[in-house]
């Protein structure tokens, strides 16, 4: 109990510290929200299916270099779990990034218990079902070659080991955003970077373990002059679990 209680200080020690950077600024910042949702054939996470036909919601605050985003997952047939309840995610993020430098510090709390678990505010360190995930990104500032690199860090919550241990299970990845004429691609190659149990991702993981190949097309589709509707297509493989996964999605904004 210690142990979570020093890790809420700390998570929020770190959300302030960047609330304090942002608000010090001399000069006014433009406030940005974000407000979309995304519907999706399924749900993939880093190259793991979690479930079938989603609705997937944004609501994020950005200001200066800040920025606060909830996101969220609930599914519509209710089938994934043993007792039949419909998958819920919502995901909780703060991030600050730093300037020009292309750098992106971030701090997440990752709850996908699932409808009707009823636990959400159970922070006790054995017994809570949210994952705590520090994560660090980083863009090189070429234009022409605007790959990033991206490292993730379940540092608390529920990502035990068998010894009741944290596996501080880790996830590393690159994407690689182009353009073919009118249509958005995304290359992206993720993977596991050493051994950290069963952990979050429902696998034994042995070592380095790539997880996450995909490509991403979107594209504005024009309804009148002024509003279109993106749409996306993404092919999906996971070697580590020889499995592939083609989804499709539309995403609704202002």
């Amino acid at each position: 109990m210690k142990d979570m209680n020093r890790v809420k200080v700390t998570v929020i020690g770190v959300i302030a510290a960047l609330a304090v950077n942002f608000m010090g600024v001399d000069k006014v910042q433009a406030q940005e929200f974000k407000i979309q949702g995304d519907l999706v054939s399924s749900y993939v996470w880093r190259g793991f299916y979690q479930t079938g036909v989603s609705f997937q919601p944004t609501l994020g605050f950005g200001i200066g270099g800040f920025a606060l985003t909830a996101w969220g997952s609930t599914d519509f047939d209710g089938t994934s779990s043993s007792e039949g309840e419909a998958a819920k995610e919502i995901d909780l993020t703060a991030a600050y990034t730093f300037g020009d430098s292309g750098l992106t510090l971030s701090v997440a709390s990752l709850w996908w218990a699932g409808q009707g678990s009823n636990k959400y505010f159970n922070f006790k360190s054995h017994e809570t079902a949210h994952h705590f995930e520090a994560g660090l990104a980083y863009t090189l500032p070429l234009e022409k070659f605007p790959l990033s690199i991206a490292w993730y860090t379940m540092f608390a919550g529920a990502d035990k080991n068998e010894k009741g241990e944290q596996n501080y299970s880790s996830y590393v990845e690159l994407n690689y955003p182009f353009s073919i004429k009118s249509v958005d691609l995304n290359a992206t190659c993720g993977f596991l970077p050493y051994e950290a149990g069963v952990g979050v991702y429902g696998v034994p993981n042995s070592g380095f373990a790539v997880t996450n190949l995909a490509l991403k097309a979107t594209k504005d589709i024009k309804v009148t002059d002024k509003f279109a509707i993106p749409i996306f297509a993404q092919a999906i493989w996971n070697p580590r679990m020889e499995d592939a996964h083609l989804v499709f999605g539309i995403t609704l904004k202002p």
